[in-house]
């Protein structure tokens, strides 16, 4: 069969990996005098990783994760409280199943951290959601002004790593709080966890949770089963701002 007539063939079977890499692979067997089983396993690795590839790419987008960072991108120089065995623990994701609250001060970069572990979901085969509480709470509210709150529910419950990012900057009513509880019930089962960022430490929830009872309920579940890292340091805004502009200065 001709060269071309191959690639046709592997595009018709949506074979696209195999396409894209056939003629360096070839190239590579003559040079290199690959056994027929090298040039099968390359050109099968090729669209494995490209089919995989696709698919990272599509939990990345349905995420809804807005800078999909890296944590190899986590800048240790920074003075701040969070160290290497702590991006490691989180990094391997063995956690799942637990929350995981990340508290400090406002530009401490704790926005990183939650969408760093929702990209790195992505990367291992898991779905995931990003929602700021804000936007959590215009949903609720559309949803159950519409009748479509149990829709709702299900987008937020389903995902394996939902991240609820920016609690405590308004105080919820007796009705969000509720929904709030209701998420963390419904995502205790299984092999699901909940991401939350905030500036505040748990024991001062009462402030922004008006129902004393449901306060108790939630920060009750949090302190028994997360993960919950206190981050310290300097605003990471602040100091990426004075990278910026010596280098500026620089150039």
């Amino acid at each position: 069969m001709a060269l071309n007539q191959l690639k046709h063939l592997m595009g018709e079977m949506k074979f696209y990996g195999m396409a894209e890499h056939l003629d360096q692979f070839l190239s590579e067997a003559q040079t290199q005098s690959w056994s027929h089983t090298e040039l099968l396993d390359a050109t099968l690795q090729a669209e494995y990783d490209y089919r995989e590839n696709k698919k990272i790419n599509a939990r990345l987008k349905t995420s809804k994760l807005k800078l999909q960072p890296a944590f190899e991108d986590f800048d240790f120089s920074a003075g701040r409280s969070f160290t290497k065995n702590q991006i490691k623990e989180l990094y391997h994701l063995k956690w799942i199943g637990r929350p995981v609250v990340l508290i400090g001060p406002t530009g401490i970069g704790k926005t990183f951290i939650a969408q760093a572990i929702g990209t790195q979901g992505c990367r291992n085969k898991h779905t995931v959601l990003y929602m700021k509480v804000s936007t959590f709470l215009e949903e609720l509210m559309l949803a159950r002004s519409s009748g479509t709150y149990l829709k709702f529910r299900r987008k937020i419950t389903t995902p394996t790593i939902f991240v609820y990012d920016d609690f405590g900057l308004r105080k919820f009513t007796s009705q969000e709080a509720e929904a709030f509880c209701e998420l963390l019930e419904d995502r205790s089962y299984g092999d699901k966890s909940t991401v939350i960022t905030t500036q505040l430490p748990l024991e001062n929830w009462h402030e922004v949770i008006e129902d004393a009872v449901i306060a108790d309920a939630i920060i009750d579940r949090l302190k028994h089963g997360s993960l919950i890292y206190k981050i310290k340091g300097p605003s990471y805004r602040e100091i990426l701002a004075k990278k910026l502009d010596q280098k500026k200065k620089g150039d």
